[in-house]
């Protein structure tokens, strides 16, 4: 289906062109078909409603129409800054400081590319890399309990249910794009070090006791350090092993002391 409306944001290089559908397969994977074209770079597409929405392992995304902040943008990036974990950070990033704007409560960063409110799991992201960079996202908005549990999605949550209130899906649209845009700006500047300290606030795992699943093998141990060029975990007799953001799946904390690698 064609586009309802285009919105042409007041920004540096994000949402200048946003396309607006009232039903779309997936925003991902129309993003990507206009990847054929350089001059579509910091191309938005948002729907209200997905038939085709998925997450990271093709799992399906569905939400109930009109309830969530469906997007996806277009870039093509310099290979500094197309690094996935450096692209997840960004917009994770961007999420929690639109739902600070809009709602006032901090939300936290679950590794690798998931945002949660109170537990509970209110936005997913999923970047895919071909001729440009889809970066995409889900951001749940005005679900309730009863949505949620009748999908059989019972660690999800929205923002609405955090605020105590209904909050208008288009406006946090528009500033989440503009959240997007600031950010990436600051990333096309090299200002690397912003980001990095926000994402490691917002994971909030530095110092405590986790479990590193890697793509290979798991760690156990005291997160140490958390950084672009390497994640620090110290085991149980003081060794420290620097592992790379790219090889690992999923870092969470545990009440286990010790660990060996």
């Amino acid at each position: 289906m064609p586009p309802r409306e285009e919105w042409n944001l007041d920004t540096h290089h994000i949402g200048r062109r946003v396309l607006v559908f009232d039903r779309i397969d997936s925003t991902n994977t129309q993003a990507a078909a206009l990847a054929h074209d350089a001059s579509n770079d910091g191309l938005v597409l948002l729907a209200d409603e997905q038939t085709a929405g998925r997450g990271r392992q093709d799992r399906p995304w569905k939400c109930p129409r009109g309830t969530s902040v469906l997007l996806s943008v277009l870039l093509f990036p310099r290979p500094a800054v197309r690094r996935p974990v450096l692209l997840a950070a960004w917009v994770a990033n961007s999420v929690c400081e639109t739902i600070l704007q809009v709602t006032g409560l901090e939300a936290q960063i679950k590794w690798p590319n998931d945002v949660l409110m109170h537990g509970r799991k209110v936005c997913g992201i999923l970047i895919e890399q071909g001729c440009g960079t889809v970066v995409g996202l889900g951001l749940n908005v005005n679900q309730t309990e009863r949505s949620f549990a009748e999908a059989g999605l019972l660690q999800a949550g929205s923002l609405a249910q955090s605020a105590g209130r209904r909050l208008d899906r288009q406006r946090i649209a528009r500033l989440l794009i503009a959240q997007l845009d600031d950010q990436y700006e600051r990333l096309q500047q090299e200002d690397f070090a912003t980001l990095q300290r926000c994402w490691k606030q917002r994971l909030g795992l530095l110092g405590k006791q986790v479990v590193i699943e890697g793509y290979d093998r798991t760690y156990h141990g005291r997160l140490r350090e958390l950084a672009w060029d390497g994640i620090d975990i110290e085991s149980f007799d003081g060794k420290v092993l620097r592992i790379a953001p790219e090889v690992i799946k999923h870092i969470i904390a545990t009440r286990i002391t010790g660990g060996s690698f």
